[in-house]
């Protein structure tokens, strides 16, 4: 509520942002990435090139800018996990044209890309609307072979209220008559629902009910295990790559933090891999 002051029972800094995030889990789980990106050239963003070199991520594309901060964000989870977020996207948001284009040789290279680049170059694409957008481009939904959105970002992106699994079916059937190659609407504790444009029927993914301390970040995991199975296991149905990622983000929702919730390869069960 408005001028309401309550109090808190823990503060903490980590490290966050939906990209690296997502780049932090795949590494974890053992593929090569890198992370195209801009931060700002100040002390968190001195650190998180460091932190990107701790995961075994590349930075050589990771640029600094001395006209705006790295991109932060103030999150409040509450007893049972849950959270609300505002972003400050700082650097973020003076990446362009001129570094993608120095980043190209790795991107025309990659087997998997997260972001919102074009399917001409070969390069299997995740697209991930977040913060999303009501009047996104077109051209977004049809660059993506997988178009991976959840529960607020599907409603905003297509006006229809979604709260439950049927919702979702709806709403994924949406968006890909939209151009999307496939769509998958996470759907939290609920798993998710995976349509694709080979088999029109949604298919509902149930995921592992599990006791969560810290929802924060479930959604990067679950997209970082995703592209790590699509580089790794392109024969598998999506279907089973998107049980195998809830199952990971399930695992991430156990701990506190973002990136410090993420496990690691050694920490799954082989038969995730």
């Amino acid at each position: 509520m408005a001028g309401e002051t309550i109090h808190g029972h823990r503060f903490f800094i980590g490290f966050g942002g939906k990209g690296a995030n997502q780049c932090v889990q795949a590494a974890r789980m053992g593929a090569k990435t890198a992370m195209v990106c801009k931060v700002g050239r100040d002390v968190f963003g001195n650190y998180y090139i460091q932190n990107f070199k701790n995961n075994g991520i590349s930075t050589a594309y990771v640029e600094q800018t001395e006209n705006a901060a790295t991109g932060a964000a103030s999150i409040i989870v509450n007893d049972t996990g849950e959270n609300a977020i505002v972003i400050v996207a700082g650097a973020n948001m003076l990446l362009g044209q001129e570094e993608l284009q120095r980043a190209l040789t790795a991107i025309v290279n990659a087997k998997v890309l997260v972001c919102q680049m074009a399917r001409e170059n070969h390069v299997k694409t995740i697209f991930n609307p977040a913060p999303a957008i009501a009047d996104l481009c077109s051209d977004f939904y049809k660059a993506s072979d997988v178009f991976c959105c959840n529960e607020s970002e599907a409603e905003l992106l297509t006006g229809l209220s979604v709260t439950s699994v049927e919702d979702a079916s709806q709403v994924g059937l949406e968006l890909l008559n939209k151009g999307c190659g496939s769509v998958i609407v996470t759907l939290g504790p609920q798993g998710c629902v995976v349509c694709q444009s080979t088999n029109m029927a949604p298919k509902h993914i149930p995921t592992t009910a599990v006791t969560a301390a810290d929802a924060t970040g479930a959604g990067d995991s679950f997209i970082g295990a995703l592209a790590f199975y699509m580089a790794h296991y392109p024969t598998m149905p999506l279907e089973e790559m998107a049980r195998r990622a809830n199952l990971v983000a399930a695992m991430s929702v156990q701990t506190v933090g973002t990136q410090t919730s993420f496990p690691f390869q050694k920490d799954l069960p082989t038969e995730l891999f």
